[in-house]
């Protein structure tokens, strides 16, 4: 008797929406034996990371505060992935978003009407972020250069363009020597409807839905669907392989440019530390929960950015690294990638007596 995978002509349905499940509680228990060594009680400690996420109004602005992010960049990243094209440079693409979006509030402004500052920010944000991710979308469909590792230099790259100008050219000269520009005006300041919370929500939410049925409904994303799953076969069609990977990179970059936009218009008003929270590389594990699905994408953010903030109320109730909710997420990747082995292969069992029998 051996076992063999063996890849599903159609992905299961079921494997669909267990794997995430299953993923998700193996997670909590492998963080529940780091917390024993602790010397924590695991009930007590996720307990407490709810109520600090989820315990109040109050609380949940500020969970999604750090979801409206993880759902543009997790949006930008499935989008990508679907294409295997391993984008590892959501967290570059939203710094060089939120780079570009600074600029037009700071220097922009003196010639633009009031009422198009915002506008004029948030799209020269998101084509920033889709210029960046135009680099290694261009190395690999033109030199067949690996995308991941560029991909995940140019975030480096990116972060130390915002540090030299923050730390240096735009840093604000009435700032007595803090890093960060000045402060943006009001008419480059994206609305808050409670709290910190702001806008963009509405904004994440309905690009989610658009995105799905874009992918779901039109050619464009059919042919998407085609080239991830067997280019060879796309390219007899007639699809243009290097046309098709190349817009969704853009489309793919310039949700995570949004995403940074967002932040420098809508939470500092400025450009400051702080701008890279590792939202970029969060976005992996929320496109990998979500299936890729851009509306599973909206749910799975805002369960990773109660883990954020949940985390930092550990710390401050229980005495516990604030990285407790890091730490969680990275324990729900393991057992993400483990896990899709199941959602695209089945398990075939072969012996004397029965040849096949899958699972």
């Amino acid at each position: 008797m051996r076992f063999v995978f063996e890849k599903r002509n159609t992905v299961s349905k079921k494997a669909f929406v267990l794997v995430p499940l299953v993923a998700f509680l193996v997670s909590l228990f492998l963080t529940g034996i780091l917390l024993v060594v602790f010397k924590a009680n695991p009930f007590v400690t996720y307990g407490s990371m709810f109520v600090g996420a989820f315990g109040s109004w109050v609380n949940f602005t500020e969970t999604l505060v750090k979801a409206i992010p993880l759902m543009l960049t997790g949006i930008g990243v499935g989008l990508a992935f679907r294409l295997k094209f391993w984008n590892i440079g959501a967290e570059g693409q939203l710094v060089f978003g939120g780079v570009t979006a600074t600029w037009v509030a700071l220097f922009w402004t003196p010639f633009l009407p009031v009422w198009m500052v915002l506008p004029i920010a948030l799209l020269f944000g998101s084509i920033a972020g889709a210029l960046w991710a135009a680099i290694p979308g261009v190395l690999k469909v033109s030199l067949k250069v690996d995308e991941t590792l560029v991909s995940l230099m140019l975030n480096y790259v990116a972060i130390l363009i915002a540090q030299g100008l923050y730390y240096g050219a735009w840093i604000d000269p009435k700032g007595m020597g803090f890093p960060g520009t000045m402060m943006f005006p009001k008419s480059a300041w994206l609305p808050r409807f409670s709290g910190r919370a702001h806008v963009g929500l509405f904004v994440a939410v309905l690009l989610g839905f658009i995105m799905w049925f874009v992918l779901n409904r039109t050619k464009w994303g059919f042919e998407v669907k085609m080239v991830g799953q067997n280019p060879k076969a796309a390219k007899v069609m007639g699809v243009k392989i290097g046309k098709t990977v190349l817009s969704a990179i853009l489309i793919s970059g310039a949700f995570s440019g949004l995403a940074g936009a967002f932040e420098v218009t809508a939470i500092s008003h400025r450009l400051q530390q702080g701008l890279a929270m590792g939202y970029g590389y969060t976005a992996i594990i929320v496109a990998w929960m979500a299936q890729l699905n851009p509306i599973a994408s909206i749910f799975v953010a805002v369960l990773m950015a109660g883990l954020l903030v949940g985390g930092d109320q550990v710390q401050m109730m229980m005495g516990l690294p604030s990285a407790m909710g890091i730490v969680l997420q990275g324990m729900i990747l393991f057992p993400m990638l483990a896990g899709s082995l199941f959602t695209d292969y089945k398990l075939k069992i072969i012996s004397k007596e029965s040849p096949e029998a899958s699972v």
